[in-house]
């Protein structure tokens, strides 16, 4: 039964990472030979700054932000970095 860890930064959509898992257990029945029942994925979502490369946090770019809603906002989730001076 194979076990699939997924970290992804946060700010996909459900339907995107619904998308990704089924996907995912697509590749895994196609390449392993398994039955879909057998494959687990586990999606982590790392919040916003939770994440570094060379010691540097990183942040969620406005590109990979759901989209913006009617009201012409995007969502937030109070983890944004804050704008540099």
């Amino acid at each position: 039964m194979p076990v699939i860890q997924i970290n992804l930064m946060e700010g996909r959509t459900e339907a995107q990472k619904e998308a990704l898992m089924r996907e995912v257990t697509r590749a895994a029945v196609d390449t392993l030979g398994v039955k879909p029942q057998a494959v687990r994925i586990m999606l982590n979502e790392l919040r916003s700054g939770h994440y570094a490369v060379a010691g540097e946090p990183k942040y969620v770019e406005a590109s990979e932000q759901p989209a913006a809603a009617s009201n012409g906002t995007a969502p937030t989730n109070g983890h944004e970095k804050a704008p540099a001076n």
